[in-house]
């Protein structure tokens, strides 16, 4: 049975869904923009019975708190930060890290700060490399160049339920197996009051990510975890350059494509299930 909970964080209400027996092996899952939690609904399903499974919400995303930016600042080394002490609280000392999109830069400070937690890496189109950069982010550097009104108004279009309609269709193997509720519970938050402004701040802030990338990359190369990178092969914002590049510094990786853009999960939960279990059980992780 899949529980949903809310953790205190520093009078942050951290809401995550745990599943599976906390003896078993730890996933924990961390999810992409404009998306929460709930990207993960199904895989968690498939895999409960053989792992414990925690998914948290970050501040301003799904059913966690969403302070406003006055009192709370959003960049990504803050809510690492704040996932950092989610961990700490819930007493996880070893997991399999699971990485979507934003989940890589969050996941990543943490990891390369802390590797002793890690054991390994699961990798779902979500990037550490510049070639890894795709066709789809192009209206991002200008804003990041010169922030104002007129370089907005293309990032504001991501905002916006066509603009969350196509991270999820665009690529699809069969854009008819892509559920609406997804999209649809993802616009419901970026709707919000307030909250657009916290997804151009963090849209603002992901330049900051880009001269981590050699970091992460060190820590790859100085720790080895085994890593399952699993891509969306039609994905335009992370492009499968971007899951080749990891086998420049990771020995021991396996790389599966599937037919499909940038949220996989939608339309090959369970073939990404059996990879994660059987990628696990040949390292003992399991």
């Amino acid at each position: 049975m899949i529980t949903y909970k809310k953790l205190d964080v520093h009078g942050l209400q951290i809401f995550y869904r745990e599943a599976g027996d906390a003896s078993k092996p730890t996933i924990l899952l961390l999810h992409g923009f404009p998306s929460s939690s709930h990207m993960y609904r199904d895989l968690i399903a498939d895999l409960q019975d053989d792992f414990h499974l925690i998914a948290p919400d970050y501040p301003g995303f799904g059913f966690s708190s969403m302070p406003d930016k006055s009192e709370f600042s959003y960049t990504f080394d803050h809510i690492a930060q704040v996932m950092e002490q989610f961990i700490d609280q819930l007493g996880l000392k070893k997991f399999n890290l699971y990485v979507h999109d934003y989940g890589a830069p969050i996941g990543y400070r943490i990891a390369s700060k802390r590797p002793e937690l890690i054991q390994s890496l699961l990798i779902q189109n979500a990037n550490a490399y510049l070639e890894g950069l795709g066709p789809n982010l192009a209206a991002i550097p200008p804003f990041w160049t010169n922030r104002n009104a007129e370089t907005e108004e293309p990032i504001r279009g991501l905002l916006s339920l066509e603009g969350t309609k196509f991270q999820y269709l665009d690529g699809a193997e069969n854009p008819e197996n892509i559920s609406p509720d997804a999209y649809y519970l993802d616009q419901y938050f970026l709707d919000r009051p307030g909250n657009s402004e916290i997804q151009l701040d963090l849209l603002f802030d992901y330049q900051n990510n880009v001269p981590l990338f050699d970091i992460w990359q060190q820590y790859f190369r100085q720790h080895q975890p085994s890593a399952l990178i699993i891509w969306g092969e039609n994905d335009r914002f992370f492009v499968e350059a971007g899951a080749r590049a990891y086998q420049k510094d990771l020995k021991d990786t396996e790389v599966h494509l599937v037919n499909s853009g940038h949220f996989a999960l939608e339309e090959f939960h369970r073939e990404i299930a059996q990879h994660i279990t059987h990628f696990l059980s040949k390292r003992n992780l399991k």
